[in-house]
């Protein structure tokens, strides 16, 4: 662990006991789905924003509300259409007028931002103005608002969705905010054992709210602890040469070269490094191996690369030219 913080014995086991409980917690929601609450916590834990595709009637929305419950954060959605302005989001001043000295001036009203967990659900549906009132509050976790500064609060939590088969009417985000999300989340049908119980479960009494079993104080503690997960030197560059072969023009991976378009920039070194974190404490581990940054690649990755035109003619996929790059970059 990291020098000059004091973990005791104790507080790691009740903290990475409230981290099962959690998981636990939400698969009383949400049936089957495990890698997706898996990946969902993970980012909870690093303190990064979540990209959730799937198609709809998969629970993604539950999956969010399910996660709030869970850890008793306050949780707004925002559903975002193409009338939806920067303003709905983030807030708007306001002339009142005090009725005592009849003197007017303009109070800064919030908008649902202000949260801990804020589900943008259909974030494509809204033009690009409107998205990128989500850049500041996601990287800086602040909104400026007529030359003012004010802070979110902590921890925030941004969970977009997406549904990855409908392009009419809808406005692809801009590679400089895909980059703000550490993980992105694909949903994806459940089995055949899952959607009977799905099925059943919806339509008899229905699906009862996740129990909370987590406070704010507690997730706070819990992202302390990721960010001191020891992780091997080899490892970090391991990690870093991964993200730098996904450069055409510094790879040495045939898939990438003939395949790749465009590479992840420097973020995603950090972002594949913190999930990988994450990773091993959910897993009970406080030191990162290799499998915890080889099972994070996909995720942290898929929304940071970008194919080109020969690879989307032949329909080769982000996870195929992935699964080629983590065969050909080995750990020292």
């Amino acid at each position: 662990m990291a020098e000059g913080i004091a973990w005791s014995e104790n507080e790691i086991g009740e903290l990475t006991a409230k981290v099962k409980a959690l998981k636990a917690s939400m698969a009383r929601v949400i049936i089957g789905q495990e890698n997706v609450i898996d990946s969902l916590i993970i980012c909870l834990l690093a303190g990064g924003h979540a990209l959730v595709e799937g198609v709809p009637g998969l629970g993604k929305t539950l999956l969010v509300k399910s996660l709030s419950q869970a850890t008793e954060l306050d949780f707004h959605r925002v559903q975002f259409t193409p009338d939806l302005m920067p303003s709905d989001i983030v807030g708007t001043e306001i002339l009142e007028e005090d009725h005592a000295t009849r003197k007017r001036e303009f109070r800064f009203q919030q908008g649902p931002v202000f949260t801990q967990v804020l589900l943008a659900d259909e974030i494509n549906r809204a033009p690009p103005k409107t998205q990128s009132a989500l850049l500041e509050a996601m990287q800086e976790r602040s909104v400026t608002f007529a030359g003012q500064t004010h802070k979110l609060p902590k921890p925030f939590f941004v969970l977009a969705t997406q549904n990855p088969i409908e392009q009419a009417g809808t406005y692809p985000l801009p590679e400089a905010q895909l980059d703000r999300f550490l993980l992105r989340i694909d949903v994806v049908y459940p089995t055949e054992a899952e959607e009977i119980a799905m099925v059943s479960a919806t339509t008899n009494a229905g699906l009862k709210d996740a129990e909370p079993v987590m406070d704010v104080a507690t997730l706070l503690r819990l992202q302390q602890l990721v960010r001191d997960i020891e992780i091997g030197d080899h490892l970090v560059a391991y990690a870093t040469r991964l993200v730098r072969a996904t450069r055409p023009s510094l790879t040495t991976v045939p898939a990438v070269t003939k395949h790749i378009g465009w590479g992840a920039g420097p973020r995603a070194g950090q972002a594949l490094v913190l999930a990988s974190k994450a990773r091993a404490l959910m897993q009970g581990r406080l030191a990162v191996t290799r499998e915890d940054i080889g099972e994070m690649l996909l995720p942290v990755l898929a929304h940071r690369v970008l194919r080109n035109f020969e690879a989307e003619a032949d329909g080769v996929a982000i996870a195929d030219i992935l699964q080629s790059l983590r065969e050909h970059i080995r750990p020292d």
